[in-house]
């Protein structure tokens, strides 16, 4: 038996445990302070803020039961994509047409 990425708790747990871990890389980040590698730093720290609002834009989509629609074409975004990127807004061609 599979589970279905769009299914809301199993969606909810997914986005869970990928802001629990761009969390803990976070705190890994800012304990390392600043290095010679600053600049990297400053990059994946916004990188990973972007990740983390991305997440809660998901949650607050599950909230509103439109978790699994593309943004753009508001067709449903495949599960094996929802199972890989959680938090993905668009489905692939939508994503490939903002790009």
């Amino acid at each position: 038996m599979t589970r279905d990425a769009t299914q809301p708790a199993e969606a909810r747990r997914r986005l869970e445990h990928a802001r629990d871990s761009r969390l803990a890389q976070l705190k890994a980040l800012t304990e390392t302070g600043q290095s010679a590698e600053g600049h990297l730093s400053a990059v994946q720290r916004a990188a990973m803020l972007q990740v983390l609002e991305e997440i809660d834009e998901a949650v607050a989509r599950i909230d509103r039961g439109t978790y699994g629609t593309c943004l753009g074409c508001e067709k449903p975004v495949p599960a094996e994509r929802l199972e890989i990127l959680p938090y993905a807004r668009f489905c692939v061609t939508c994503r490939h047409r903002s790009a």
